[in-house]
This record gives structure tokens, C-alpha cells and sequence, in this order.
């Protein structure tokens, strides 16, 4: 079965596809990664995004707007994927997270945007959205639902593996002697893309090989300021996002301690608070590897800095196990497509803090009938990817 996956993630800079087809052989599900590309989001539709998201205000109707707008813009992502990569039989799209309702250590729901029939009329594939709210009814974080993936990927790994993605936010999947846990570290790229975008530090939107940060020098008294922050002493499983994690909690934090703080020295601090919160959790993980994936582990400074935090730990790249780092999550959620199309869990327990496992996602119908294959007793228990 050969699925399409797609996701615009926290950083809201474009939507991710990885085309995957999938074949089971008894306990093992392989899955042949074809066609990925990253389609930005047009600057003004990016810009619309970012200017309706919390904490700023916004109305129904732009919301209403922008469901559409992102919706046609999956939708000529996904076109162009499937005329690059051949027909698909399902398509899954995670859309846009515009808010992720926590209180305490509960999630309440979550709203992710970008109507999906504009995908099913352009495409004619039925598609699967709408992924993340099953579990929240279930007890669950509805995040991170990649470590399903991460659950069949590294399960038979010694010593213990921990998967990191490095997107808007931080999150990390621990695997351990068939257990598994996975929550939402803290800020990855969130603060340091709010503070290079609203301080047109360069024109992309991020801190690009690191170079801003590496520039700077780490200021002691806000970086101390930011590690206060109460959510990295909840107990897990736990979930964040831009919601606590945006451009007034940076501004928050500098009028309280260091108002004179520069660019630089602001983008580098900012890059070791990311450092620091992660490399305490692996190391209260203690786990032996750290697979990286996500836009972060493109930056060498945040790399250089969880490899000299953790000396005793192999930190490398995703792409050794055959899912790309900056693809990993679109293949995540095509691997989430075909455990749903087939009747299985999409979730794990252990990684969202649901009650129980749950199948994931909303159809909606294609160019002609719903037709999904047999149903599957059992889920597979470790997954091959190859390109």
C-alpha cells in the first residue's frame, strides 16, 4: 500500500511529504521511502499564519480563511508529490496545529487546520486527517505520535535508544526493553526562529547552520531566567507548544533579567536553553543513542552542544535508519495511514499517556468509493525503512 504523508509542523515554514510504500511480511512492516520534498508556505499566507496564532488575537473568520488557504496549499503540495512519486492509494495530512489546549499535565484538545477535502477534490485519493484528537478523548497528549514510528524502528535496539525531533518544539521517545515513553522536551527552533523573524536577524526565518548563535556569547542570568520555566518539572508524559512557547515569553524573560541583551547573545542563549533541556532529559533517560531527526539537527551548534553534554551517548542523524531527518515525521504519519486503513492503533500508551491504544484519524472519501484493505488482527512489531 503506498501512502502519502504530509505536515506543515511548529515552525509553520512549509508543509513536509514523503511518499511511502508499504509491504508486510509476518511480524515485519518494510517500507520503501520514495518521493520527499518540503514546499514553503507563500510569505503572505506564512505571514497570516504567524499573525493569528496565540497569544495574538484572532477571529473566526480568519480562521475560516486560513483552513482554506492551507487547505489549497496541501492540496498543490500533495498533487505535486503524487505527480512526482506515481498514485497513491491514501493520503495523510496532519495540516497546520494553530492550538494545542494543555492544562497542567492534561491536554484538552487540539485544533489543526487546512481542510482536507480540497486535498480529496484536487487528488482524488481519500485522505486521512485529523489525527491527533482520538487520543486526546483517550487520556492522551495526542503527541508525539511519531513514536509509534520510533517504537518499530528502534525496539530491538541494546542499551537503549532515545529518538529526538528537533522542530518548533523538542520531543524525545525513549525505548527500552519493549517499553516506551515519549513527551515534549521544550523549545527546539520556536524561540530562536520568533526572535530571528521578528528581528529580521537574516531573511530565511531561522538561525541557518547556527551562525547567528555561534556569533553570540550565552548570557548566565537569562539563561538561568528560562530554565525556571515550571513545565520542564512536570512529570510526564506531557505536551507544549507555541502556545507557552512564543515571542512574549522571550520578551517576558529579557525585561525580567537582561533587557540589554544583543541579537546575538539572545540567539545563542536561546540555542543553549534548547541544549540544556534536552541534554538533561537524555541523560535522566539513560539511554547509550540518540537518533536525531527535525530542522534542529541541521544546526551545528545545537549538535556540538548535545554531543559535548552527553560524551558518553551516540548522538547521530535519523537517516542512518533509513527515515531522512527532515523527513521523518511526513513518514511518520504515512506510517500512521496504513495502520489506520488496515484497523490498527496508531498510537502507543507509554508515548502520549492514553488509557489505551486507539485508531487514529477522520476519512474523507476520494474521486470514487472508500475502499480500505482487510483489516489486521495484529500490528507488526518492527519496521524496515529503505529508499
Amino acid at each position: 500500500m503506498k501512502v502519502l504523508g504530509m505536515i506543515s509542523g511548529t515552525s509553520h515554514d512549509g508543509i513536509d511529504v514523503a511518499v511511502v510504500d508499504f509491504a508486510r511480511t509476518g511480524d515485519v512492516l518494510a517500507g520503501r521511502v520514495g518521493h520527499t520534498a518540503s514546499t514553503p508556505y507563500p510569505d503572505e499566507l506564512r505571514a497570516r499564519l504567524i499573525a493569528a496564532l496565540p497569544p495574538a488575537g484572532t477571529t473566526l473568520a480568519k480562521v475560516c480563511e486560513l483552513d482554506t488557504l492551507i487547505g489549497q496549499t496541501f492540496a498543490a503540495a500533495a498533487a505535486e508529490a503524487v505527480e512526482r512519486g506515481g498514485p497513491v492509494d491514501l493520503i495523510v495530512s496532519h495540516g497546520q496545529t494553530v492550538f494545542h489546549w494543555v492544562e497542567g499535565t492534561h491536554a484538552r484538545g487540539t485544533l489543526q487546520i487546512g481542510q482536507p477535502a480540497w486535498i480529496a477534490e484536487r487528488t482524488g485519493v481519500p485522505v486521512l486527517s485529523d489525527v491527533r484528537i482520538r487520543d486526546i478523548t483517550a487520556g492522551g497528549h495526542g503527541a508525539p505520535l511519531v513514536s509509534v514510528l520510533d517504537g518499530l524502528l528502534l525496539g530491538g535496539h541494546a542499551g537503549g535508544a532515545g529518538a529526538l525531533n528537533l522542530g518548533g518544539i523538542a520531543n524525545m521517545t525513549v525505548v527500552r526493553e519493549g517499553e516506551l515513553v515519549a513527551y515534549d522536551i521544550g523549545p527546539a527552533n520556536a524561540l530562536i526562529d520568533a526572535v530571528v523573524t521578528s528581528r529580521r536577524l537574516n531573511g530565511r526565518g531561522f538561525d541557518a547552520d547556527g551562525a547567528i548563535a555561534a556569533s553570540g556569547r550565552v548570557d548566565a542570568r537569562l539563561l538561568e531566567e528560562l530554565l525556571d520555566e515550571p513545565y520542564y518539572r512536570l512529570p510526564v508524559p506531557k505536551s507544549t507548544g507555541k502556545e507557552l512557547f512564543h515571542l512574549d515569553y522571550v520578551e517576558a524573560a529579557l525585561a525580567k533579567v537582561a533587557p540589554r541583551v544583543g541579537d546575538a547573545d539572545l540567539v545563542a542563549t536561546l540555542t543553549e536553553l534548547t541544549v540544556r533541556t534536552v541534554a538533561d532529559d537524555v541523560r535522566a533517560a539513560g539511554v547509550s543513542t540518540l537518533v536525531v531527526s527535525g530542522g534542529g539537527c541541521r544546526n551545528p551548534v545545537i549538535m556540538r552542544g548535545l554531543r559535548a553534554a552527553l560524551p558518553g551517548v551516540d548522538v547521530a542523524p535519523s537517516d542512518a535508519y533509513g527515515a531522512p531527518a527532515d523527513d521523518k515525521e511526513a513518514i511518520a504519519f504515512a506510517l500512521i495511514g496504513w495502520l489506520t486503513a488496515h484497523g490498527l492503533p496508531g498510537t502507543v500508551p507509554g508515548g502520549t499517556g492514553a488509557r489505551a491504544t486507539r485508531i487514529l484519524g477522520t476519512l474523507t472519501p476520494g474521486a470514487g468509493p472508500l475502499v480500505l484493505p482487510a483489516p489486521m488482527a495484529e500490528p507488526p512489531r518492527s519496521l524496515v525503512l529503505t529508499r
